[in-house]
């Protein structure tokens, strides 16, 4: 029997989630108690609903934290086969909202399988890459066994439809896949043949070109270019400090369901310039953390994951931040941690649990030094006679 001693997790970055988890209350708060009073007749509706979630978030993420990260290693696979077999079953049997299906009901309980698919998708690109090593360079038995985990999944949550969820995850797949050092000429490849393919998927439904149109200013009015204004519109009104916390105009009279996708600009409008760099702050401490973390793990595995989540939560946190700017075409991602909502919020919870526990495994925050010599290396593996 084998025990490999263990460090303390990275305080900082547990610090930063938690932080960030118990402000969305407010924020959520402040951004849909006017919606809730009008349609439920209570303003604290919603935010009782995300204070839930929030509580089984912090649960989701202690979960992660305390199982050991190697463990995974042998269960990416299955766990990624039964992800695409929800997917599969959304389509046929899942709850249509607005048009599509992208959430499973059982009972009372709901859940988006497309945010568990995109971890699982991760947590096994991040083993393969390990287990292959130098053969990832190979194209018929590293790269291209890889790619077809990519397409599946990104094929599902295409035809659910979601082609901002689907390319995201498309984008982070080759991401990692370039971190981990797949031929150059090998992504180019990919990309050459999945860019024209997703632009004419994107183009092909009315609502998906409008949105296009209306980003380069070619459309006319729309909602989608809507509560874009009017989230532009927030920013500007809260100016260098913000109108203050509960203040803001926008989320009562002109922007719609301003506490999911949109909530970045009600912390624009009430907290100002000085919020909303705060905000950003808090996702560049977990993104030099993520980063510091998986530059000191030795496990090729660990190293592979920690930068597949740092990549993951950083990444959904800009793209949603340039589209409450303006920056980026509407895609309807929440911000991670912030926004209010129920899947993204565990499963992105429990993965930053996943990356604390490989911040255990480093020397980057050790604990006492025992007496025996032998054990005062953090990677040291102890043999034990059973």
């Amino acid at each position: 029997m084998t025990r490999t001693r263990r460090n303390h997790i990275d305080l900082p970055l547990l610090t930063v989630v938690l932080l960030l988890m118990v402000l969305s209350l407010g924020i959520v708060y402040s951004a849909s108690a006017t919606w809730a009073l009008e349609k439920f007749g209570e303003a604290e509706s919603l935010l009782n609903a995300h204070l839930i979630k929030v509580l089984l978030g912090i649960a989701a993420l202690f979960a992660g934290m305390f199982m050991p990260y190697k463990k995974y290693q042998r269960l990416t696979k299955f766990v990624l086969m039964g992800a695409i077999v929800l997917l599969a079953v959304t389509l046929l049997a899942g709850g249509e909202t607005k048009g599509v299906s992208r959430w499973l009901r059982i009972g009372g309980f709901s859940m988006q399988p497309s945010e568990f698919a995109k971890f699982a998708l991760l947590f096994h690109l991040s083993s393969l890459a390990a287990s292959k090593g130098e053969g990832i360079t190979d194209l018929k038995r590293g790269f291209m066994p890889m790619m077809i985990w990519i397409g599946l999944v990104v094929g599902l949550v295409m035809l659910q439809p979601n082609f901002s969820g689907a390319a995201m995850i498309a984008a982070l797949s080759l991401m990692l896949l370039f971190v981990v050092r797949a031929k150059f000429v090998h992504i180019a490849g990919a990309l050459a043949m999945g860019v024209p393919a997703l632009g004419l998927y994107a183009i092909s439904a009315d609502y998906r070109l409008q949105r296009l149109l209306s980003f380069f200013g070619r459309a006319e009015a729309t909602n989608d270019n809507y509560q874009l204004t009017q989230g532009i519109i927030g920013f500007g009104m809260g100016g260098i400090f913000g109108v203050g916390p509960g203040e803001s105009l926008q989320r009562d009279f002109f922007l719609p369901e301003s506490y999911g996708d949109f909530v970045f600009s009600v912390v624009g409008e009430e907290y100002g310039l000085i919020g909303t760099i705060f905000f950003l702050f808090l996702f560049l401490m977990i993104m030099t953390r993520g980063f510091r973390i998986a530059r000191a793990t030795t496990n090729p595995f660990g190293r592979n994951l920690a930068l597949a989540i740092t990549c993951t939560i950083t990444f959904f946190a800009l793209v949603n931040a340039g589209v409450t700017l303006g920056m980026l075409p509407t895609t309807g991602q929440p911000m991670p941690f912030v926004s209010y909502g129920g899947s993204a919020l565990l499963f992105s919870a429990y993965a930053v649990g996943v990356l604390l526990n490989i911040s255990a495994y480093t020397d980057m925050h050790p604990r006492a030094h025992p007496t025996n010599e032998a054990e005062q290396s953090p990677d040291v593996t102890i043999v034990v006679p059973s």
